[in-house]
């Protein structure tokens, strides 16, 4: 919306120039788009009268005209324009003077007549983009002022962008409104006396749609003169705000909506047949508009109507027929609340975008229909003439917007803004904006005016507060945030150090259902009582987990099914154990678990092409609990476990308690559970693995390590890691490294025995160990050995 300083300045003055007013607009939320002078740089124009205009002798175009600016003598002008007449105010550009574009004039002479100056026309002042003939101005100008202080040239033409909830500032009254309020100062209030009616005409008016068209006024006035002209400084105005002057009815419908913010139109009255009537549109009704395009209509459309025909689309456009043209001497003038409901999308729909329709699409003061009547009304008789009748009325009251009281609260408004506002201002700030405001109780309640329909709820309040208050004035304060360090347990393992660590080694994470088929559950693990669902998804998934093999296991089958020769899977989840001790009769014990099968890599001409076996099941599950930085806490027995094959399977043992399994699968369950080559499965309760033996920090001992190798007998019965734990309990603190490197069997070697090689790496952290030293701690393992073992060391 374009409207011109020095109109928003006779409302309200504030005392800031011109650039300030524009920020102070902007950060009140009504972006300045832009700040142009009202016409363009030019001096020494003045107003002058045309006291003789004769026919140039020598020209049939020019005229020789002698024109009074107020001074001893008369100016000789040779004018072309052919407006140019005796009697007349126009603008006169005198020697001397400076025009637009740095157009100097200076005396000449034109076909042989003196030329003192130039009558000006609106184009050649860069007042006006276009125009015929020279500017002529009232009668009453007075002459020899100087033309920018006649016009108030020394004008800016300020472009604000409105969002679209801010419609109430679409008139100079509402913008005048805000800048009083930003300012904290009064805004003249614009007298709006009722004009006395001098004739009794009415048209009766029915309101057919009362949902779209709450309240309609219509008034009567006759005999009108359309010859009449349009005064200057309201041509200007309109000119300011970008809208072009076309006959004086237009122009004062269109003074009213940039001067309150509020629409209005007029028909010529003996085009309406009856009265008034205000509907929805019939299908396929037709409307010649006045651009003289034909629209046609649908069903939604608000129209104004009489008793035959449509005149005109409601709050968006009139109709050709209706329209008042040069001829028209009787009008109908309207002011009408339309709801916005009703006018949104109506313009778009017709191609059409109408200063009307921008202005009711957002809402417009439903209290205000009177005030626009009387205004226009009085600016019509005082230019036009006329004789008005009474104001006809009709309104469906229960169908007008309602007065809305909102409540603000001091703490919330604190809290939102972040910054403490004295009551009192908040008080002023909420009144000046036009509420009726109620201090109590550390609140405020507020009835809300009928122009400001965008404030209904709490935050709406705030939101005027803050913005009236000034963001600017709000101080920048930095957030603070209290970090409180969360617990946490070092010595806990992270989910994913696990689960990274099963990836590295080539598993794929699979997540497969907690409920399994009870028949597959009960070859895996024929001892456990299957807990049955009451109301399974299906009889394939109606019995509770009691180990993540089932799972896994069908998994397994799913993929050998579509030709995967390689499968290493894993999972972590839960497994319900029933036992009536327990919360709810049922232990939830997190487990992770795999299965791996097929080849242990996939085929490459360097590496040896073999299947998986026990050994590789068991280095992953070693890797797990090597994790915990003391896998020596775990002790791994050959043991039989549910479904697994009874000379490949193992249990995983915690201060001599069962935490886990790992093996090859049964045969037999195998072949039950439709799976192709061998395969091993494991799964170990993660209470067991959980925690990490956190390392402590020693020395590195600066002095050189001794190895000593041994081979030992013993008989095959004798497991390696009861042997190896002996060594580290006789080696001591000396003891820094222990490896079994060689296993062997066959000749040179007992049935029934076997050969075992180990390697003794041995260290003192505060000197050079002897040969002595070194050869009493091996004496004290080999004696050790034979005592617990029967070992001897072999030749």
């Amino acid at each position: 919306m374009k409207f011109s300083e020095k109109w928003l300045r006779e409302w309200v003055n504030p005392a800031i120039d011109t650039q300030a007013l524009s920020e102070q607009l902007s950060m009140a939320g009504l972006e300045v788009d832009g700040v142009e002078p009202a016409a363009a740089k030019f001096n020494g124009v003045v107003v002058g009268e045309v006291v003789e205009c004769g026919q140039h002798p020598d020209a049939d175009k020019l005229r020789v005209t002698k024109i009074n600016v107020g001074g001893d003598e008369l100016l000789d002008i040779v004018c072309g324009a052919p407006n140019c007449r005796l009697g007349i105010k126009v603008a006169v550009a005198t020697v001397g003077a400076v025009l637009p574009g740095d157009f100097k004039i200076k005396k000449a002479k034109l076909r042989g007549q003196p030329s003192n100056g130039m009558l000006c026309a609106f184009v050649e002042l860069g007042i006006s983009e276009e125009g015929d003939g020279i500017m002529e101005l009232p009668s009453d100008a007075p002459v020899g002022t100087d033309l920018r202080d006649y016009l108030g040239l020394d004008d800016n033409i300020i472009d604000v962008d409105l969002t679209p909830n801010r419609g109430d500032c679409l008139g100079i009254k509402g913008l005048a409104r805000e800048v009083g309020v930003l300012n904290s100062i009064d805004v003249n209030v614009l007298d709006i006396p009722a004009v006395t009616p001098t004739i009794d005409d009415k048209v009766s008016i029915e309101l057919v749609n009362e949902d779209a068209c709450p309240r309609y006024l219509g008034r009567v006035i006759k005999g009108i003169n359309l010859d009449a002209e349009t005064p200057l400084w309201m041509v200007e105005k309109l000119r300011r705000s970008g809208v072009r002057s076309i006959d004086p009815v237009v122009d004062v419908t269109n003074y009213v909506l940039l001067e309150l913010g509020h629409p209005m139109h007029a028909f010529d009255l003996n085009a309406i047949e009856g009265g008034i009537k205000v509907r929805s549109a019939n299908a396929g009704e037709e409307l010649v508009l006045l651009d003289g395009n034909t629209a046609k209509l649908n069903d939604t459309t608000l129209v104004i109507a009489d008793h035959n025909k449509a005149l005109a689309i409601a709050g968006i456009f009139g109709g050709e027929q209706s329209g008042v043209t040069n001829k028209t001497s009787d009008i109908l003038l309207e002011s009408a609340f339309f709801n916005p409901v009703a006018i949104a999308g109506q313009a778009r729909s017709y191609g059409l975008h109408t200063d009307a329709s921008h202005r009711y699409e957002r809402g417009v003061d439903f209290a205000l229909q009177h005030d626009a009547m009387e205004r226009a009304t009085a600016l019509l008789l005082e230019i036009v003439g006329g004789q008005a009748g009474p104001v006809v009325e009709a309104v469906a009251a229960d169908k007008l917007p309602k007065v809305t009281e909102v409540r603000l609260r001091r703490a919330r408004l604190d809290r939102v803004i972040g910054h403490h506002i004295e009551d009192a201002k908040v008080t002023d700030i909420l009144t000046r904006l036009g509420l009726d405001v109620k201090v109590e109780n550390e609140s405020w309640s507020a009835d809300v005016p009928s122009y400001r329909f965008d404030i209904r709820i709490e935050e709406d309040l705030i939101e005027e507060v803050a913005r009236v208050y000034g963001y600017n004035s709000i101080p920048n304060v930095a957030p603070t945030a209290k970090l409180k360090m969360t617990t946490h347990n070092e010595a806990t393992i992270a989910l994913s150090k696990f689960r990274n660590t099963l990836v590295t080694r080539g598993y794929q994470e699979a997540i497969t259902y907690s409920f399994v088929d009870p028949k597959a559950q009960a070859i895996l693990h024929p001892e456990c009582k299957a807990m049955v669902l009451p109301h399974p998804i299906s009889i394939e998934m109606s019995a509770m987990r009691v180990s993540l093999m089932p799972g896994l296991l069908a998994s397994v089958a799913y993929n050998q099914n579509r030709q995967q020769p390689r499968i290493r899977l894993f999972e972590h989840g839960l497994k319900f154990i029933s036992d009536e001790s327990a919360e709810n009769g049922v232990y939830q014990v997190p487990v992770i678990g795999g299965v791996i099968t097929g080849l242990v890599n996939g085929e490459h001409w360097v590496e040896e092409k073999r299947n998986v076996d026990f050994y590789d099941l068991k280095g992953d599950v070693e890797a797990l609990l090597a994790i915990t930085n003391d896998i020596t806490r775990f002790e791994i027995k050959a043991e039989q476990s549910d479904g697994l094959h009874p000379g490949q399977s193992a249990v995983i043992y915690v201060d001599g308690k069962k935490v886990g399994f790992f093996g090859a699968l049964h045969p037999q369950a195998q072949k039950s559970l439709d799976i192709n080559n061998a395969t091993f499965v494991f799964e170990i309760e993660m209470s067991a693995i959980e925690k990490r033996n956190l390392p402590q920090a020693e020395g590195v001992s600066k002095f050189p390590s001794n190895r000593r190798d041994i081979a030992i007998l013993v008989a095959d019965s004798v497991k390696s890691g009861d042997i190896l734990s002996v060594i580290e309990k006789v080696g001591g603190n000396q003891l820094v490294d222990l490896n079994l490197f060689d296993v062997y069997k066959g000749k040179g070697i007992e049935p029934n025995y076997k050969s075992l090689a180990i390697a003794l790496t041995l260290q003192a952290v505060d000197r050079t160990l002897e040969e002595k030293d070194i050869n009493l701690v091996v004496d004290n393992v080999v004696a050790e050995l034979a005592e617990q073992f029967n070992a001897s060391l072999r030749d």
